[in-house]
């Protein structure tokens, strides 16, 4: 499987707000991995959550 790559992205004005819940050490690997890569927490969650939906298996559609 394709890993993930963080990167640099601009923003985009399609855009939700909602409220999630994560564990204290998923936040905390998502911040360093913000920090390491100098973008924000928000386009790390947004890159993982499309690299994720990207790579479902195709009976989960």
């Amino acid at each position: 499987m394709e890993k993930l790559k963080i990167e640099k992205s601009s923003k985009t004005s399609n855009s939700v707000t909602r409220t999630i819940r994560i564990s204290g050490a998923t936040f905390d690997k998502i911040s360093e991995l913000a920090d390491k890569n100098e973008v924000s927490f928000n386009c790390v969650i947004n890159q993982i959550i499309e690299f994720g939906l990207s790579n479902l298996e195709n009976d989960q559609n």
